[in-house]
Parts: structure tokens; C-alpha cells; sequence
């Protein structure tokens, strides 16, 4: 299972949530973050939006990919864990 975080340079909030992700220990998942300011359509999308966090899971051929609710940035390490933890069982 993998989380896609889309983020651009300099954005506090997508730093912050970044660092709380790579801080949750009890579920397995790999974090891919995308820089948006590297491609058009990405920019285009979240450049109002980031950080943008989605759920990618494999099915079949093709990746699924789920967008998922922004937490807050005020959300701790712990309870960002526990959102994760809802998406991941389903």
C-alpha cells in the first residue's frame, strides 16, 4: 500500500504533515511525495489544494487511486495514525 502526498517547496503545511507521516510506526505503507511544481497537470490540480494526501492500491492492472480528507495540521502523529488506519482496513 502506498500514500501519495502532493506537495510544492516551501509549504509549511505540507512539511508538517509529511514529517508526521514518516513518524507513524504501527502501519505499513509507502510514502511517495510528489513535488506539483514539476509538472503542469499536478500544479494546475493543488496548487490551491496541497497538501493533497490520496490512498493508492493496486487492483488488477492499475492503480486506484482514493483521495483522502486533509487533516488537520493541529492533528497528532497518533491521531492522523488512526484516520489512516479507517481508509486502510476498507
Amino acid at each position: 500500500m502506498r500514500l501519495i502526498l502532493y506537495s510544492k517547496p516551501g509549504c509549511h503545511l505540507c512539511e508538517g504533515l509529511q514529517e508526521k507521516l514518516e513518524q507513524i510506526q504501527n502501519l505499513s505503507f509507502e510514502l511517495e511525495i510528489r513535488d506539483i511544481t514539476t509538472r503542469e497537470d499536478w500544479f494546475g490540480a493543488y496548487q490551491y489544494e496541497v497538501p493533497v494526501l490520496f490512498l493508492s492500491n493496486r487492483r488488477g492492472a492499475e492503480d486506484a487511486e482514493e483521495l483522502l480528507p486533509r487533516p488537520s495540521p493541529r492533528a497528532s502523529v497518533q491521531q492522523l495514525e488512526e484516520m489512516l488506519r479507517k481508509y486502510l482496513a476498507n
